[in-house]
């Protein structure tokens, strides 16, 4: 198995969950994640248990895209530190793009990566600016 900062790895991991982000994929986007996992923004936390849970926190961001237009997100990683054998903290910045091929602001978050024999889950996701 890859180490959790094999940046190849988790390049993959994130243009797979970018992409189904964009798709509007729950099932793909809920898999991406780790049991229990959490979300933690400056006014706000959830946590979520189930893969049911996971893709009802996420039923609200496919109308928003689609409302914004945005038909492809790429995640370019700011920094990778690994914590332990299985975990790393990555810092994603999202590039959004619209169907028009315009440049949409995107958004910045630190994910805590989980790395097991199925690959990497996220476990935590943290809102940054």
């Amino acid at each position: 198995m890859k180490a959790p900062t094999d940046l190849e790895h988790l390049t993959d991991f994130f243009d797979r969950y970018g992409s189904a982000l964009t798709r509007g994929d729950i099932a793909a986007v809920a898999g991406c994640y780790a049991l229990p996992g959490m979300v933690v923004a400056d006014t706000y936390s959830f946590t979520f248990t189930s893969p049911a849970a996971v893709a009802l926190s996420f039923l609200g961001a496919a109308p928003a895209y689609k409302e914004q237009q945005i038909v492809a997100a790429h995640a370019q990683l700011r920094d990778v530190q690994r914590l332990s054998t299985a975990l790393a903290m990555v810092a994603v910045e999202w590039e959004y793009l619209d169907s028009f091929g315009n440049a949409v602001p995107g958004e910045c978050y630190r994910y805590l990566i989980r790395s097991g024999a199925d690959g990497p889950r996220i476990t935590t996701v943290i809102a940054t600016h």
